[in-house]
This record gives C-alpha cells, structure tokens and sequence, in this order.
C-alpha cells in the first residue's frame, strides 16, 4: 500500500512540474508585443520572431494531454452526472465570473470613453456591445480554453464506453488533422480558439498516457537524452519552417497551435519533460496545483485590461522597432503579466472568495 501510495504521489509531482511550465509557456505566448508578419521582408528577422514564439507553442497540447492523464481515474470513479457537478463548481463557476469581469471592464472602458467624447455604442447598442463583448471572450481570448476543454469532456463522456479503443483515437486524430490542413485551406474559421473539436485527440491521448503509463516511461527512461534532445531540436525547427512558410503566406493564424509541426514539437517536448520528471523548486515556490488555474483565469484579463494602462502612454511604435526591441518588450510584458497574476491568486486564496480561482 505505502508502494502505491509513493508511486501516484510521484506521479503527481511530474504532473505538477508541467502544469507549472505549461502554464508560464501560454502566459508568455499571449503577452506578444506585436502582430505576425512584421519582418515578413527579413529571413533573419522572421526566424527570430518565430523562434520566440515558438519555444512555448507546446503549452496547450500539454495541458489537454495532463488533462486526460488526470480524468482516466475521475471517467471510472463518478457518473457523468457527478463528474460534470463537480466540474462545474470548481471549473466553470470561477470561469465566468472572471469572463463577466473582463465584460465589465471592457464596458466601463467604453463607459469612460464615451464621457471623455468618444463614441456611444453603450448608449445606442448597449446589450449588443456586452453580447458582442461576451462573445468574443469566449472564443477570442485565453478564456477558450476553459470552454474547449469542458466541450472535449463531454465528447470523451458521451464514448465512454470505447474510451480505451484505438479506433476512437483514430477518428479523433483525423478530426485534429482536418484543423492542420484547414489553417492552409480555410474551409472554416482557422484559429485554434475555435477549434471546439480539434484538442479531443490529445485529451484521449493523455488518458491512453495514464493507462500505459509504465510502458510509455520505460520507453522515455530507454531514449538517451541526446537522442530525444536530438530529436525536440529537430521538431522545434520544422516547426519554425512552417510558420515561416504560413508567415511569407500571409496567413492571419501562422502560429496555430494544431499546426501539424508544432503537434508533434508538443509531442516531444512532451516526452521530454516525462523525462525531467519532477522539479522540486517550481512545487516549493510556485504551487502549480494551487495556482495554476487561478493564473489562467486571471492572466487574460490582466493583459487586456492592466498591460494598456501601462503601455498605451508609452505610444510605442512596434513597426519601428528592431526584432531584438519588440522581443525585449514580450518578455517584460511576460513577467509583468505572470508576476502579476501570481501575486493576485496568492492574495485571493487568503479570502474567502477563493473559490473564483478554483480552489
């Protein structure tokens, strides 16, 4: 019994330590300074940019795959029913309070700026700006991701009963393939925020994880580390080659995270932290189980709201900018961002009102 007990809290610490690096991984994506494309007319330029943002493009793959590692045990211990109630009240009840806080914002800005003399959509169209507003947080913003996720739930809810069948993860697969190929075809919207049924391939998988868990560890311990570094390298730049591609493309999403690249750069970023294994520091001084959710739910609203109080004053002209200002710029706003984020989850898991971060 003390031997299982050891191995799953083991396991959960290597949970923990990619909770935590995803988590900073998507913070530092969505604190980009400027648009894509701006040194189109520069290879040099281009591969930096690219290479910036995509250092991190493996954060959200790890998360639905850390996400199906985590509800293989919940799908055979509770009912549907059960599992969504509870779901509800520590996922989707503090997602939207914090979605209505980024529509309050966004309407007492529009408030403020309609008395200073700007235009009087809230007078003219108020509850369609607010369903306008709350539209787009949902699909638009990093608040997807909490919907998306629910939305793959339930997917993998309603097969339950093939759950460990490789026929489902095929047809899972192809639907995920059919979003890669559509970021070149555009058949419908491209961008990955979008993309309600895209990620359920990599919540099953993460639950395929959990199942063969010592098969697939044994694996990874067997890989040498030069190999499986050898091999992250090589995905990183292939992944660097397509967005370059998308990029000279003009393609508006050139970053898709279902790229068919960065799918399997995720992959084995993936199996090299497995690899890693637990990090003793990040549990000591960030708590990943304890604030990671919280950072997520909060960190949008910080970027949407907090970055342009410091920033549009500064009236930045990031089209001006060299590749290595607007990078200088992404990693301030990132720790401006994180830091900020971090230290108001702490505060709020003091109070009683603990619950709008999950806890």
């Amino acid at each position: 019994m003390e031997l299982v007990e050891k191995k799953e809290k083991k396991n959960f610490d290597f949970v923990d330590t990619i909770r935590c690096i995803s988590m900073i991984g998507i913070v530092f994506e969505h604190c980009a300074a400027g648009g894509t494309g701006l040194y189109r007319s520069s290879f040099f330029d281009t591969v930096v940019e690219t290479s910036v943002i995509q250092s991190f493009k493996f954060s959200t793959i790890a998360f639905f795959l850390i996400g199906g590692f985590l509800i293989n045990h919940k799908f055979q211990e509770y009912t549907a029913g059960q599992y969504l109630k509870n779901r509800f009240r520590s996922t989707i009840k503090p997602w939207l309070f914090w979605l209505l806080v980024y529509v309050a914002l966004m309407v007492l800005d529009r408030y403020v700026a309609y008395l200073r003399g700007g235009d009087d959509v809230l007078a003219t169209n108020f509850f369609g700006y607010v369903w306008e507003r709350f539209v787009f947080g949902i699909f638009y913003t990093s608040s997807w991701f909490v919907l998306n996720f629910l939305i793959c739930i339930c997917i993998l809810l309603l097969f339950k009963r093939y759950l460990y069948s490789w026929g489902l993860g095929v047809s899972l697969a192809v639907l995920s393939l059919i979003y890669s190929l559509n970021i070149y075809h555009q058949w419908f919207v491209s961008t990955h925020s979008t993309a309600l049924f895209g990620f359920v391939f990599y919540l099953w998988l993460g639950v395929m994880l959990n199942k063969y868990f010592d098969v697939v560890m044994s694996s990874i311990r067997k890989t040498s580390w030069f190999v499986l570094i050898s091999v992250v390298v090589a995905l990183f730049a292939l992944a660097i080659a397509e967005s370059f591609i998308l990029v000279q493309l003009d393609s508006k999403d050139a970053y898709n995270t279902l790229r068919i690249t960065n799918v399997f750069y995720s992959l084995g970023m993936f199996a090299l932290l497995l690899k890693i294994g637990a990090l003793d520091f990040l549990q000591r001084n960030f708590e990943p189980r304890k604030t990671t959710f919280g950072i997520y739910l909060v960190h949008f609203v910080v970027v949407v709201r907090f970055l342009p109080l410091i920033f549009q004053p500064l009236k930045l002209n990031l089209e001006e900018y060299s590749v290595w200002q607007n990078t200088g710029i992404h990693i301030l706003r990132f720790f401006i961002v994180y830091g900020t984020s971090f230290l108001m989850v702490r505060l709020i898991q003091k109070t009683r009102f603990k619950w709008i971060i999950g806890n």
